[in-house]
């Protein structure tokens, strides 16, 4: 596992020098938390698509569920309460 340092800066002084901040990012690969009040409220983070993809296939292996017979009901009409 890899630990990737973050860099932090205001809204204020992001707005004054965001093309300074955005290139940085783009040359360190390094993600910048942008904070409003002290809070942190956007991450801006290097794009990679290969890697988004490759995440977003992952989460979905073996997610996919299978049924013989989709147009059977999912439970037994006898327990259902509201046809009692």
């Amino acid at each position: 596992m890899t630990m990737v340092m973050q860099q932090t800066v205001s809204k204020s002084q992001f707005k004054a020098q965001a093309l300074e901040f955005l290139r940085a990012v783009e040359k360190t690969k390094i993600p910048l938390v942008i904070t409003h009040g002290g809070k942190p409220v956007v991450e801006v983070m290097p794009y990679n698509k290969q890697s988004d993809q490759e995440v977003i296939l992952k989460s979905l292996r073996g997610t996919l569920k299978f049924y013989k017979d989709p147009d059977k009901p999912a439970a037994d009409p006898e327990d259902w309460e509201v046809l009692r």
